[in-house]
């Protein structure tokens, strides 16, 4: 099979397009034949070493397309199911081994690249406004990335669950994305101070929570954005990695809460995993989550797609078709 194949980490060179054995799985595993695999900033963290992992690997958490083998003991997925994952290492290829309790069918009227699409960026956006700090009606919260991939879906939860939504943008371009989401303000932080924006158009208020996909370039500003006693949602570092400080800060800004999530701390169990996703399907298939495909790449052009994503110009999901 063709395959992704990281000898050593690195620059976006360090992805191989390599002719790989066809795994075979084992107990509790799945052989998913990939039809399209997303590509998230986790796996350009896995490909530089930021999140290692044992070296040589298949990047990649996260594809959708039909089951083509099954291992001993194996009852939630059947061959010749459609289904989509997230949180398994190694969707860079024509075949996938994944633990079958990842796998989540598809819902009909969700297609392969709607499924791979959502799954990381669909579920991450559940978490962060449903559970991390769940928006309520009345809410104000202010997104980084507004336009993003990740960003574009927490917008439209946001609404759903009938919050105020900020968000930040680089572009005008990116600023249409962002209202056409749902946005209630925009800003665009390359011409403008965006904590002194939030300040103004919330009176000085501020906003119970930040979500940050953004990191080190935003961080210490995104403190000053939020009310007493708000939450600090750190849950990306696209522009660099936020360096150790003095939690005393977080007293002084106002009894502030910080929290650093990740997905997998938030589908600990088949049954959140199952609830997340069916909400985030039926979403899709119910016209209430737009999931809006930016650019697909081919297999043999991973490091493009890297590339791509990491000079931050991405206006939705990332694909690679296999």
């Amino acid at each position: 099979m063709n395959a992704i194949r990281v000898q050593q980490v690195g620059d976006p060179d360090a992805l191989q397009y390599v002719d790989a054995p066809t795994p075979e799985p084992g107990a509790g595993e799945a052989r998913v034949k990939i039809e399209v695999a997303g590509v998230n900033f986790i796996d350009t963290y896995h490909r530089r070493g930021w999140y290692p992992l044992p070296l040589p690997f298949t990047p990649g958490v996260e594809g959708a397309g039909v089951v083509d083998a099954i291992g001993e003991g194996v009852s939630e997925v059947a061959v010749g199911d459609a289904v989509a994952y997230g949180m398994s290492t190694g969707s860079y290829a024509e075949y996938a081994i994944v633990p079958s309790h990842l796998l989540v069918k598809r819902a009909a009227g969700v297609d392969a690249r709607q499924g791979a699409a959502a799954m990381i960026q669909g579920m991450t956006a559940h978490y962060l406004a449903c559970s991390t700090y769940p928006l309520k009606p009345g809410d104000t919260c202010l997104i980084h990335a507004a336009a993003g991939g990740t960003g574009a879906l927490l917008v439209q939860i946001a609404k759903l669950r009938g919050s105020r939504v900020i968000g930040t943008v680089s572009t005008a371009e990116k600023e249409r994305i962002a209202r056409a989401a749902g946005a209630d303000e925009t800003i665009r932080y390359t011409q403008t101070d965006f904590a002194e924006a939030v300040n103004d158009v919330t009176d000085g208020a501020g906003v119970e929570v930040v979500y940050d996909s953004v990191g080190i370039a935003t961080f210490d500003k995104s403190l000053d954005c939020l009310k007493p006693r708000g939450y600090m949602v750190l849950f990306g570092q696209a522009s660099g990695v936020v360096p150790s400080f003095d939690p005393q800060i977080l007293n002084q800004k106002g009894s502030l809460f910080l929290t650093r999530p990740s997905l997998s701390s938030y589908m600990l169990t088949r049954a959140e995993l199952e609830s997340r996703a069916n909400d985030i399907f039926d979403w899709i298939a119910q016209g209430k989550l737009q999931i809006r495909i930016d650019r697909t790449f081919p297999l043999d052009d991973a490091k493009g797609a890297h590339a791509y994503l990491e000079a931050r110009q991405t206006k939705g999901k990332v694909l690679l078709t296999t």
